[in-house]
């Protein structure tokens, strides 16, 4: 009988490693499930890529170039498709999943329907190819750029910090130029604009959104009748939203389709515009109907134009973007086609679907974790807040546009989300109708609590010192520390300093890793 109790033991003893090798063996596999698909997806990007160049002389270069094209893809969707998406999920308007989903569809048609079929291959004339010389060293100086700004990209990624992958190309193909060709060759009039960038795109995004949200909590957040204010201003936000969208998408997603001229978009986005004001009226009225005077109401009636945001802002970043993944792509398959360089070339389509899917890919994997920092981690969002920054986001490439501004994208985004959560801190201290709102709020919240607390008094023979508190303080007038003050901030400053040095060294990082690594290329061709 002891000898099978001892037996009995033993076995559980046994099966309980088993469990827990099982448990540790199902976290391991987790960790690994994404880098797997990643490693599956560049192994059919070169299954793909030599299904169309495997005639060619220079097959099996073209195809290591279709793998490191799929590499920077993958690494755009991580890091960049983030500012789409990112405040709809922070402001719960959209689950994780929810938001993945909309973003990889709506990049991917992006990227195929409204995608450039020509792009400039050295990035908006950062270096003169004339320069380079032959064809040889300028497929070297494409590749060492692909790699250099997906491996920067990568490493934000993983430190989350979203960063410009813009910014990103542009310095590995500098870095790359000036190894290749010396200082002469890089354009510096346009390195400067690039660099004004840097100040100019968080400064413009940041600006507009604080104003959008100042006019939200003015106009309806601290007014008496909130739900009044709202089906008065409501519908017309949503109409300058649409409006801007329609512009921004005539601009920067639909120039492969149709071209409109200037004052073509001004009259697409001033129709579109009023027509969604004509049908916004109606819906705020009839989704506000019953709805109680609070603002947890109102952020409600913000959710579907944030859910559309998300989808359209998706839309124009895969079809303005996708030629970051495979710009350099394309540069390489035609000049090792053609043996010759051109500073604009056609992207063939299969060269487009890797950077589409890839991208799409990438998000689906890795997106999550920038997604958290832009949505979450900065600084807290609502719908309303959110709805301001995918507004900024619009309006500020629009009026960057039209003064010939360059501006990042990210750079927008993310100034957009540090402009709410800084003018929040400013407001909170600082506004005359918040504190007077608040006065009032809290004279009442004290009377009822006071009529609450006599009530109680009488019932139970207490003596009512008459202050609504039950003897403690007035939480509201209660002073803080400087301590307590610091960590009530609204803004979290690691994350701000983390992001603006990663974007600063955006630039001369990716020309460093890019020049050594042309370099390496160099030494061994």
């Amino acid at each position: 009988m002891a000898d099978t109790t001892i037996r009995k033991e033993t076995l559980d003893k046994d099966l309980d490693k088993l469990v827990h090798v099982e448990e540790a063996t199902s976290v391991v596999a987790r960790g690994l499930v994404a880098p797997g698909l990643s490693l599956l997806f560049l192994a059919l990007s070169a299954v793909f890529a030599s299904l169309y160049v495997f005639d060619e002389p220079r097959a099996v270069l073209i195809v290591v170039a279709a793998v490191l094209g799929g590499y920077m893809a993958l690494n755009i969707g991580a890091n960049d498709v983030a500012n789409n998406v990112g405040p709809a999920v922070g402001a719960k308007a959209l689950t994780m999943g929810g938001a993945i989903a909309i973003a990889a569809v709506f990049e991917s048609a992006g990227a195929l329907i409204g995608g450039g079929d020509v792009v400039n291959t050295i990035s908006r004339g950062i270096i003169d190819i004339s320069s380079v010389g032959s064809p040889d060293v300028f497929i070297r100086a494409m590749t060492a750029a692909l790699i250099s700004s997906a491996l920067w990209i990568n490493l934000a990624t993983w430190i989350g910090a979203p960063v410009s992958t813009t910014h990103s190309v542009v310095g590995g193909v500098m870095g790359a130029g000036i190894a290749a060709a010396g200082l002469s060759a890089v354009n510096w009039p346009m390195m400067s604009g690039i660099a004004a960038s840097w100040v100019i795109s968080p400064l413009l995004g940041g600006v507009i959104a604080a104003l959008f949200l100042a006019f939200i909590k003015e106009a309806i957040i601290y007014r008496e009748d909130k739900i009044g204010a709202a089906r008065r201003w409501v519908p017309v936000l949503v109409a300058i939203m649409a409006g801007a969208f329609a512009i921004y998408l005539g601009m920067k997603g639909l120039s492969r389709v149709i071209d409109l001229s200037g004052s073509a978009l001004l009259l697409i986005g001033a129709v579109v515009g009023f027509v969604t004001w004509l049908w916004s009226r109606g819906h705020v009225r009839r989704q506000s109907v019953g709805m109680e005077n609070r603002n947890q109401s109102l952020r409600k009636l913000f959710n579907i134009p944030l859910i559309c945001s998300a989808c359209l802002l998706s839309f124009a970043h895969g079809a303005n973007d996708v030629a970051n993944a495979v710009g350099p792509l394309a540069a390489i398959v035609y000049t090792a086609e053609a043996d010759a360089i051109a500073s604009s070339v056609s992207i063939p389509l299969w060269v487009m679907v890797i950077g589409a899917f890839g991208i799409s890919l990438g998000l689906v994997l890795f997106g999550p974790k920038l997604i958290r920092m832009v949505g979450e981690q900065i600084t807290k969002l609502n719908p309303m807040r959110a709805f301001c920054v995918s507004l900024s986001a619009a309006i500020t490439v629009i009026v960057a546009s039209w003064f010939g501004l360059p501006v990042s994208s990210t750079h927008i985004a993310v100034g957009a989300v540090f402009g709410v959560g800084f003018f929040r801190e400013w407001y909170t201290a600082n506004s005359p109708r918040r504190r007077r709102y608040m006065e009032r709020k809290n004279a009442l919240h004290r009377a009822a609590r006071g009529q609450l607390a006599e009530d109680q008094a009488s019932e139970a023979s207490i003596p009512f010192d008459g202050n609504g508190t039950d003897g403690d303080r007035d939480i509201d007038a209660a002073p803080i520390s400087t301590e307590e003050a610091r960590r009530r901030r609204l803004v979290r400053r690691a994350h701000v300093s983390t992001i603006v040095a990663a974007w600063i060294t955006t630039v001369p990082a990716a020309a460093l890793l890019s020049g050594l690594i042309f370099l390496v290329l160099n030494a061994l061709a």
